[in-house]
């Protein structure tokens, strides 16, 4: 089939494209290389057709209505809760007026299908774990409450014929994730730890999320082709694990302890995060394969 994904040069949304070229589709990415974004050229796969364009643009709205793709599906986005918090406008701009720009224009093509990369960030705190679909949803960043709206948004445009399905992530992390950027602690300490430099650790380090790798997060992308229409799915590993304890064995994997400082917690930052995907086992058949130790080993390999 013919699918277009926006985000597909990025961290996320390149392996998911990977995923998609393997199974024999065509394949169109449409990214605007946004510096804050995560988009890399070297990331695109050169099976794929590729499309340098904003979702917020005419273009982009004009490429969909003439590929005219079966499914589209949404990993461009402002993807850091620090920047939503530190520019708001932004955020929403992109996160919303972008989405809505291009369900517009795929209501016009006559897509069949949206899937759409929500967030975890959507729950905030809550008041009992673990996380799962019917948890209530307590944003605490502009960007939680973007990834929100969105799924509200997904879901007035099913009336007017647009199938979605919703993935509500963990923590994603692997290769080609940014190691300099805002987002994305693993990346983020193994650049660090391999450069010999100091590693911050904010609050007091034993705040926990739920951290799942990124090639177990495409493959419920390539399962979500062909099920889960118009339903929401957490998509994470199901266990909880410190920021302390990351350091630890990034640390012992590379051979190499990095000074520590400490920093307050920043605004928007939630202390204990992990799910049950226990609907995404019964629904898509997706199971979580690469376990944390083997995910962190494969991430410092691909940073060396």
């Amino acid at each position: 089939m013919k699918i277009l994904v926006t985000g597909g040069a990025g961290f996320i949304g390149s392996h998911v494209v990977d995923a998609y070229v393997a199974a024999g589709h065509d394949v169109l990415i449409l990214d605007s290389l946004w510096s804050e974004g995560g988009g890399r050229r070297e990331n695109i796969n050169p099976r794929a057709r590729f499309y340098q364009l904003d979702i917020r643009s005419a273009e982009a709205a004009d490429l969909i209505v003439a590929e005219r793709p079966e499914v589209v599906n949404l990993h461009a986005a402002q993807h850091s809760v620090k920047i939503s918090t530190d520019d708001p406008r932004l955020d929403a701009e992109v996160n919303v007026m972008g989405l809505i720009n291009l369900l517009e224009a795929c209501v016009a093509a006559g897509t069949r299908k949206i899937i759409f990369a929500g967030s975890g960030a959507t729950y905030g705190t809550v008041d009992k774990m673990p996380i799962d679909e019917h948890s209530p949803q307590r944003p605490q960043s502009p960007y939680g409450i973007t990834k929100m709206v969105t799924e509200h948004y997904l879901r007035y445009y099913q009336q007017l014929g647009l199938t979605y399905t919703i993935f509500r992530y963990g923590n994603v992390y692997g290769p080609r994730q940014d190691p300099t950027g805002e987002a994305g602690v693993i990346a983020i300490f193994t650049g660090r730890i391999l450069a010999k430099e100091s590693v911050r650790i904010d609050w007091d380090g034993e705040q926990q999320k739920d951290y799942v790798y990124v090639g177990d997060v495409a493959r419920a992308n390539t399962l979500a082709l062909t099920a889960g229409d118009n339903d929401v799915f957490c998509i994470a590993s199901g266990a909880g694990t410190s920021v302390n304890e990351l350091y630890k064995r990034l640390c012992g994997i590379i051979g190499y302890e990095s000074p520590i400082v400490r920093a307050p917690m920043r605004p928007g930052d939630i202390y204990l995060s992990y799910f049950d995907c226990a609907k995404a086992r019964n629904v898509l058949g997706w199971t979580p394969q690469v376990d944390l130790q083997q995910g962190l080993t494969l991430t410092v390999a691909s940073l060396r």
